[in-house]
C-alpha cells in the first residue's frame, strides 16, 4: 500500500452533511459543481465525449498542497575507528543535523471562505524526527496562501485546512452511495506536483478493503492516481465530489490502475466535526476479530460472509460487561448486518461511546440480543501497543520433562501450563490449558503455523487444562470419525484464536 502523496526532499520517499455545504448572501461565490451548473458528460450518438466542459468549471476549486519540514538526521562520523573519533564525542553517528524537507499533496476547496480537504497524511511529518513548519496552498490561478490546520484524524486519513479569503471557487460534497461500479469518474490533483492534472476512469469496486481496519472502505478506480494525487477530488460526471484520493496499489510505487479513494458519505460527518474543531472519538467493543476460513466455517456451522468470530474479549471491556464470550459470531450491530462490505471494525468505529445498542449474535448455534455501552475507542499507539511475534515465545528448556505426546493423529506435544511457564510465553499466568512443546513438521498443525510456546486452551470449544485432557479430546474426534478438531489457540500477550487442524488418517 502507497499513500498518493509526493515527497521532493532527498531525504523522504514517500454530522451532517449540510454544514459542508456553505450558505451564500445572494450575488456571493457559488459552488463551482452547483447544480445545473455542469451537464453530465454522457456520450451523445456520433459525437466524442469529452470531460472538457466539466472540468473547466471543477479545475478551479482543486489546490496543490505543499509543506515545509525540518527533519533532524543523525550524520555519518567520518574519522570513527581514527585516533580522531572523539570529534564526534565517540558516537558511531555524527552529531544530528536538521535539514529542510518538503511534500506535495493535493487538496480542494469546500467553502468561498477558505476551507480545504484534504488528507492527513498530506500535512503531517514524513518521519518521527520531522516537525511541519507551514503549509503552503496554491489555486489554480496560481495564487499562494499559507494555510492553517484546523483539524485532523489520522484514523480515517482526512484533514481539514483553512486560507484567509473570500468568493473563493469551491465544490460540493456529493453522495458516494449512490456510485456504482462501471460509472465514470474524473480526478483532478498535482501528481508529481504538476497541477491541475486531469485524468478519467471507472469506478472499479466499491467498498474496497485492503488491510483491514475500522476505516478501510474505498471507492477503487482505474483513473490514473499517482504520488501527489493524495487529497484531490474524484468526481462523478455530474461534478459531485463522490471521493477524496487517498491511496494507490503498486508494486512500483507508479501508477497500475488501482487507485483509492474516501468515499465522501463517510467523510462528510468527520470533515463536519473537524471543521467545529471537536475531537473524533470512536466506539470500541473490546474484542479480537479473526478472519473466517473455509475450516472454520465447517467448524462453526455458518454461512459464508455471515457475521465475524470473535476470537478473544477485553477482559472488563465493553463486550466483556455485555456477555460477548469468545467463539460467539456476532452478526448485527445496531440492527445493521456485519458482512464483508460492512465489518465489524467499521460499524463498531462508527458507534457513539457510551450509548447502549443491541448487539445481535450466534452462540452455539443459537440466536441471540444483548446490549452493549461502546467505550472509546484507544489511540493507535495504545492499540499498537502489543507485537504478537516478539521473541521469547518459548518455555524454559528446564520444563520439557513434564512433556507428554499429543494424539499423533494431529502431531502435538503439549505439556501443562503451569504459572512459571504462562510467565515465559507471555501469557496471563491464570491462564488454564496446555503449552505447545512440539510439532510434526509434516502435520496440518505445522502448516496452520502452530508452534512451540503457543498455548492451547480447548480442544473442539471444551476446556483442556492438562495433557491427558487434550490427548482424550483429540481420541473423541477421531473415534468419532471427525475430519478435524477445532483448537483454540493463546500467543504471548493472551492474543488468541481458533485454529481447525485436520486429523491424520
Amino acid at each position: 500500500m502507497r499513500y498518493a502523496y509526493a515527497i521532493t526532499s532527498a531525504l523522504l520517499i514517500g454530522g451532517a452533511s449540510a454544514a459542508l455545504i456553505m450558505q451564500n448572501p445572494a450575488g456571493a461565490q457559488t459552488a463551482q459543481n452547483e447544480p445545473g451548473a455542469i451537464q453530465a458528460g454522457a456520450p451523445r450518438a456520433g459525437a466524442p465525449m469529452s470531460f472538457a466542459d466539466m472540468v473547466s468549471k471543477l479545475q478551479p476549486a482543486v489546490v496543490n498542497i505543499s509543506t515545509t519540514q525540518r527533519v533532524t538526521v543523525q550524520t555519518a562520523n567520518p574519522f570513527q575507528g581514527t585516533p580522531f573519533g572523539d570529534l564526534f564525542g565517540g558516537q558511531q553517528g555524527g552529531r544530528p543535523v536538521t535539514r529542510p524537507a518538503e511534500s506535495l499533496g493535493s487538496g480542494f476547496l469546500i467553502s468561498a471562505d477558505g476551507y480545504i480537504v484534504t488528507n492527513n497524511h498530506v500535512i503531517s511529518a514524513g518521519s518521527r524526527t520531522a516537525v511541519v513548519e507551514s503549509i503552503k496552498v496554491t489555486l489554480a490561478d496560481r495564487r499562494e496562501f499559507t494555510a492553517k490546520l484546523i483539524g485532523r484524524d489520522p484514523i480515517s486519513d482526512l484533514a481539514v485546512l483553512k486560507i484567509e479569503g473570500s468568493n473563493l471557487p469551491f465544490v460540493r460534497m456529493g453522495d458516494s452511495e449512490r456510485a456504482r461500479v462501471g460509472d465514470w469518474v474524473v480526478a483532478i490533483g498535482s501528481p508529481y506536483g504538476l497541477g491541475g492534472s486531469v485524468t478519467a476512469g471507472i469506478i472499479s469496486a466499491v467498498h474496497r478493503q485492503t488491510v483491514g481496519g475500522a476505516f478501510d472502505r474505498f471507492i477503487q478506480t482505474d483513473a490514473s492516481i499517482n504520488r501527489g494525487n493524495s487529497g484531490g477530488p474524484l468526481f462523478d460526471l455530474n461534478g459531485n465530489v463522490i471521493g477524496i484520493n487517498s491511496q494507490i496499489l503498486s508494486p512500483t510505487g507508479g501508477n497500475v490502475g488501482i487507485g483509492l479513494a474516501i468515499p465522501s458519505t463517510e467523510a462528510r460527518p468527520i470533515l463536519d466535526r473537524l471543521m467545529k474543531g471537536e475531537t473524533i472519538q470512536r466506539g470500541y467493543l473490546g474484542v479480537q476479530i479473526q478472519p473466517w476460513t473455509d475450516d472454520l466455517i465447517k467448524s462453526f456451522g455458518v454461512k459464508k460472509g455471515q457475521g465475524e468470530l470473535i476470537a478473544s474479549v477485553v477482559p472488563g471491556g465493553a463486550a466483556a460487561k455485555a456477555g460477548i464470550r469468545q467463539g460467539d459470531v456476532i452478526t448485527k450491530v445496531n440492527g445493521q448486518d456485519v458482512t464483508p462490505d460492512q465489518t465489524l471494525s467499521f460499524l463498531s468505529a462508527n458507534l457513539r461511546p457510551g450509548v447502549a445498542v443491541p448487539i445481535e449474535l450466534v452462540r452455539d448455534g443459537r440466536t441471540m440480543t444483548v446490549r452493549m455501552t461502546p467505550e472509546t475507542r484507544p489511540s493507535e499507539e495504545e492499540l499498537a501497543g502489543f507485537d504478537p511475534d516478539a521473541d521469547g515465545n518459548t518455555p524454559d528448556d528446564g520444563d520439557q520433562g513434564q512433556a507428554q505426546t499429543g494424539a499423533a493423529s494431529v502431531g502435538i506435544s503439549v505439556t501443562a501450563l503451569t504459572a512459571q511457564i504462562a510467565r515465559s510465553v507471555g501469557v496471563d499466568p491464570a491462564t488454564k490449558g496446555v503449552v505447545v512443546l512440539g510439532v510434526d513438521p509434516a502435520s496440518d498443525a505445522a502448516a496452520k503455523q502452530i508452534a512451540r510456546g503457543l498455548v492451547i486452551t480447548s480442544v473442539n470449544r471444551a476446556p483442556v487444562t492438562t495433557p491427558a485432557e487434550f490427548n482424550s479430546a483429540i481420541s473423541r474426534a477421531k473415534n468419532a470419525r471427525a475430519d478435524q478438531v477445532l483448537l483454540y489457540v493463546m500467543r504471548r500477550g493472551g492474543l488468541g484464536g481458533y485454529v481447525a487442524v485436520d486429523l491424520a488418517n
